[in-house]
């Protein structure tokens, strides 16, 4: 049922190469599995889901990615309390043959803290690289369950579905103002991953209740004391954002049966269609035809929350007219006359202006072209998340105040010189742009231009939104989201021509296993030919690959692999 090669499918006490696996029949298993899982789920065959994620959480291949994945995201480099990380083969190796249900028992997480935009500390806990492993490994039997119950409109920590489907959903709910609803009810749970109920968990989440309860109850370590957890789920952990995705599930629902259907006096069922939730994670909008309607919605929504061991939070919580506007992950939708706008929000263009003028003030003495470095990619990432929005105003404000930084920057270091002489120096003049903060640098023994980005030269293009059925966990979805993926690719790789036209043409695939390459999983970049022996910069000899496919190509010394093919629609 989960063939793999030989060497993955060797009896459990054999040490197994980590480099010998084949990657790619490892994920075609876990993901026949993850079809049927889906299947059974859809057609309320608890027991079969039960067997089906029993099959997966012992299999190697199950094993084999869920080790992989806690090795190559940002985190790896990052130990819980004992100290541990996986850096070699040898060790990524043990660690897929140590993930076994019988005896595991999970570490206290290390308590540690990060700055929110209030001001206020968030508490973050950090797993041991075991314990990742094993929520990475229950992951991959979960998410399938609840990609087929998830609502329809919640979109935070999914696959296939991001904060821009968010906003196009608040679009298509309130653009129309005529027609659309005029109030919204802008909500945000309290501490929601850290006063969620264990038992409403422990009686609902469908998965292995013992290995959950041992996560759920393992306490945290905070200046060498430990302390224990009896309510919540660990912000920090892989499974975490899922299980608190599960226990939110089902709002939409209520809000149906409870407030957007009514009967009238002669048992009528009236349709009330302005009544809309859109979610992200644990901050949700609900929108209304009036202030009493929301009210009422508000209700709903706490008693919903409070069988959970949940509460909205005061402050964040308040209806409002859309005429006035509210704040939605960044940014701000509001009614302006007979139109709804969607804008990068004033504080979200303000934090990135602190981000910025704090990258300046360290790079006081720092050659041009560190600088240059060192903003662009945050003003790229900035740019590239609001270019679906109305953002030409912001972007024209930004590139403005990024001026004005650079611009004392630069007559700083030059106190002598004139405003004249401080412009030839560091700013030039390219295509319509006649002030272009850029250097000269050497690539490859080759002079070439190091330029800034510019907000103004994105191009702002409107978002489509995934489709509200879609699961990427099943089969007859795997086509529709594999356009998406070459489309949202080539979005989010906006600016980086080289790279951008690279994974065009291996269609967003890896070269080495077939799988795709995303942001998640990262990229790298290899060369047929080394440099080392002659090889060159050209497309011809670079391939992309995964990091560990990468790293697992070197090691074996494999043959070539396949090159990258013309594409008509791949863009230099």
């Amino acid at each position: 049922m989960d063939a793999v090669p030989k060497a993955a499918c060797a009896p459990s006490r054999e040490a197994i190469p980590w480099h010998s696996l084949d990657w790619a029949k490892c994920s075609r298993n876990v993901k026949r599995l993850q079809a049927r899982i889906v299947k059974a789920t859809a057609a309320g065959r608890w027991g079969k889901v039960k067997a089906l994620q029993w099959l997966l959480t012992h299999s190697l291949s199950g094993k084999a990615l869920a080790v992989n994945r806690v090795t190559e995201n940002k985190g790896k480099d990052t130990p819980g309390v004992d100290g541990e990380t996986w850096s070699t083969p040898e060790a990524k190796a043990d660690a897929m043959q140590s993930l076994r249900r019988r005896g595991y028992q999970p570490q206290p997480l290390r308590r540690v803290y990060i700055p929110k935009a209030n001001g206020k500390q968030r508490p973050l806990g950090i797993p041991t690289l075991t314990d990742r492993a094993m929520q990475a490994l229950h992951l991959l039997a979960l998410d399938p369950v609840s990609e087929t119950t998830a609502d329809r409109n919640s979109y935070g920590f999914r696959k296939a579905r991001s904060a821009h489907d968010a906003l196009e959903q608040c679009f298509t709910a309130l653009g129309k103002p005529s027609k659309s609803a005029q109030w919204v009810l802008d909500a945000d749970i309290k501490g929601c991953f850290d006063n969620i109920d264990h038992d409403w968990m422990l009686a609902h989440i469908p998965m292995d209740t013992q290995v959950l309860r041992k996560w759920l109850k393992a306490g945290y370590v905070e200046r060498a004391t430990l302390f224990p957890t009896e309510v919540g789920t660990p912000q920090g952990g892989i499974i975490s954002p899922t299980l608190a995705n599960m226990v939110l599930d089902g709002l939409e629902h209520r809000l149906a049966d409870r407030i957007r259907q009514r009967k009238t006096t002669n048992g009528k069922v009236v349709y009330n269609p302005k009544i809309n939730l859109i979610r992200y994670a644990d901050d949700f909008v609900v929108t209304g035809d009036s202030p009493e309607t929301l009210a009422k919605a508000k209700e709903v929504v706490v008693e919903f929350l409070t069988e959970r061991g949940l509460g909205l939070s005061p402050e964040k919580t308040r209806i409002v007219p859309l005429s006035e506007g509210f704040n939605f992950l960044g940014q701000n939708v509001r009614l302006y006359g007979d139109k709804v706008l969607i804008k990068p929000a004033k504080e979200a263009l303000a934090k990135v202006y602190d981000k910025i003028r704090g990258i300046v003030r360290r790079h006081k003495s720092a050659e041009q072209r560190d600088l240059i470095r060192a903003l662009n990619p945050v003003i790229r990432g900035w740019v590239n998340y609001h270019r679906h929005a109305v953002s030409s105003v912001a972007f024209s404000k930004l590139d403005h105040l990024v001026w004005k930084l650079l611009w004392q920057w630069a007559k700083r270091r030059h106190r002598g010189k004139s405003r004249t002489w401080i412009r030839r120096r560091y700013w030039r003049t390219q295509g319509t742009r006649t002030w272009t903060f850029a250097t000269t640098v050497l690539i490859d023994g080759k002079p070439r231009t190091l330029s800034l980005v510019y907000a103004t030269d994105t191009p702002i293009r409107r978002h489509v939104k995934v489709r509200a059925e879609v699961n990427p966990y099943a089969p007859q979805w795997e086509e529709y989201l594999m356009e998406r993926h070459i489309e949202q690719g080539a979005n989010s790789l906006h600016g980086r021509k080289r790279l951008l036209r690279l994974w065009l043409t291996q269609d967003g695939l890896c070269s080495d296993c077939g799988e795709p390459i995303t942001r998640e999983t990262g990229w790298a970049v290899h060369h047929a030919q080394r440099r080392v022996d002659g090889g060159s910069e050209r497309y011809s000899n670079l391939r992309l690959l995964h990091p560990n496919c990468h790293r697992k190509h070197h090691a074996k010394e494999a043959g070539p692999l396949p090159g990258p093919r013309k594409r008509a629609d791949a863009k230099a």
